[in-house]
């Protein structure tokens, strides 16, 4: 099977090109780039005049394990989706289970931190989703250090899960912000003895937590110094807030050196998280200068009023999405904080896309357009587009070149050391991977909102899959179930 897509600006971000040219796509992968390519016997013509043709995004941070949410991030130029922060386990089910469904784009998970300790600190089940299940973030019991013989065991599963597969391991250290540094870097050893990343949520920063064990981002940033591992730095706008300069500065100074950090921001002045979450307590709001007000439940819509509610909400149902305010994009300043830590070189996009909730508790729907009441945050369905806006369209910081290095040709290169398959994604070079977004420079933008989170991007006009059409002339192909497996390789 061959497509020819004809007469785009083509832009690839492996070779640095960008230019007019054709794209030829033959049985999933990139079979030619060039000007006035020949048209192949049988091949079909796409006529993308006027459009931008680059490798599709490459989501390194997104909670979405369903068709529904896949689908709005399709609508938003994504062509892999990866959880990698929060991880799932055990991540041979986790790919069984995708596969067994389908998936419109290609998936991976890395090893969860987070599950491994909840299986053996609380005696949870092998089955611990701590990725997608938000009860369990709130619960205390797995928060706390470890003892010698629990540090052991639970770094023996996560190993055990990056030889099935895992791409690397995924901590969730800002939700237990008081267990034991010496723990962290014991993982960084064995990421680093692995030849795998570590993607982090870091734990809280001194200027706001005073008591800290450690400072979240100066943690990463000794842990990678010392151990040599590969270690990537989380949605580093939400865990920095009006901290981010120094935090940026920080991580600056460690990439100098030749620490393998990586940074990824989302476009976003609130995060999304459960209500029980450590850093959702009334003392740790007051100390980010934030307070009750900043919450926002997700299924109700409710603001919340003040620390008593906030208290009531936590203890009912500690496990609950929540919209978490840290900057304010209406004001200027906060709008300019939001903006360097995008425009910091070479911080990748990712999205921390979470499910979508409908009334009926359900985060599954096979209907398109998507049933209407579903809440999620609007990262889900704009965040690519929302940066392409903001740093393309309005503000010029990025070329469309650059634009397509942050999201799609950096976050692929963050997995080349521990999956080969990544080696194929974020470039249009002969034989990589047909993973290809084709947009509207003109039009891309998010339309979801915080009032109404699941609206599809607009400017999409066609995205492929392993060579295979998802979005047609801006249209879902709602039958397009092409999502392949990205796996990691144990060395």
């Amino acid at each position: 099977m061959h497509t020819l897509l004809r007469g785009g600006r083509v832009i690839d971000p492996g070779a640095g090109f960008d230019g007019p040219a054709d794209v030829l796509i033959s049985d999933g992968t990139i079979a030619a780039v060039g000007a006035g390519l020949d048209v192949p016997a049988g091949a079909e013509v796409v006529d993308v005049t006027g459009l931008v043709v680059g490798p599709g995004f490459v989501d390194l941070h997104s909670h979405v394990h369903s068709i529904a949410g896949h689908r709005l991030q399709a609508m938003d130029g994504v062509t892999t989706a990866l959880d990698l922060e929060a991880g799932l386990m055990p991540v041979e089910k986790a790919y069984a289970d995708a596969a067994r469904a389908g998936r419109p784009l290609n998936y991976g998970f890395s090893a969860s931190w987070g599950a491994a300790r909840a299986q053996v600190l609380l005696g949870a089940t092998a089955d611990a989703r701590i990725g997608s299940g938000l009860a369990v973030l709130g619960n205390p019991g797995w928060q706390r250090s470890s003892s010698p013989a629990e540090l052991t065991a639970w770094l023996s599963a996560l190993e055990n899960e990056i030889a099935a597969g895992a791409l690397g391991i995924g901590v969730l250290m800002g939700y237990a912000p008081a267990s034991d540094p010496a723990e962290f870097l014991a993982v960084a050893r064995l990421a680093a003895k692995a030849g795998v990343p570590t993607y982090t949520h870091v734990r809280e920063l001194v200027e706001v937590d005073p008591a800290t064990p450690v400072d979240g981002s100066e943690e990463i940033v000794r842990a990678a110094a010392e151990t040599g591992a590969a270690m990537h730095h989380c949605h580093v706008n939400s865990t920095s807030g009006r901290h981010i300069d120094r935090v940026l500065g920080t991580l600056d100074r460690a990439q100098r050196s030749g620490s393998r950090v990586t940074v990824e921001a989302y476009p976003y002045g609130a995060g999304s998280t459960a209500i029980g979450a450590a850093f959702i307590d009334p003392e740790r709001l007051r100390m980010k200068g934030l307070g009750p007000s900043n919450v926002i439940v997700l299924e109700t819509g409710e603001r919340v009023a003040d620390e008593k509610r906030l208290l009531q909400l936590r203890q009912a149902d500690p496990g609950a999405p929540c919209l978490m305010e840290f900057l304010d994009e209406r004001q200027a300043a906060d709008h300019a904080m939001l903006h360097r830590t995008l425009a910091y070189p070479d911080a990748v996009v990712a999205s921390d896309a979470m499910p979508v909730f409908w009334p009926d508790g359900n985060s599954e729907s096979t209907e398109w357009p998507l049933p209407p009441g579903g809440s999620t945050h609007p990262r889900a369905a704009g965040t690519f587009a929302k940066a392409l806006r903001l740093m393309v369209r309005e503000s010029t910081t990025w070329t469309w070149l650059e634009a397509f290095r942050r999201c799609s040709y950096l976050p692929a290169r963050i997995l080349d050391d521990c999956a080969p398959g990544a080696r194929a994604k974020g470039h249009l070079g002969v034989g990589a991977d047909a993973d290809l977004v084709v947009l509207d420079p003109e039009r891309i933008t998010d339309a979801a909102t915080y009032t109404d989170p699941t609206r599809p991007s607009v400017g999409v006009r066609h995205l492929y899959v392993a060579g295979t059409s998802v979005v047609r002339h801006g249209e879902l192909q709602t039958d397009a179930l092409p999502g392949q497996p990205l796996r990691g390789e144990a060395r």
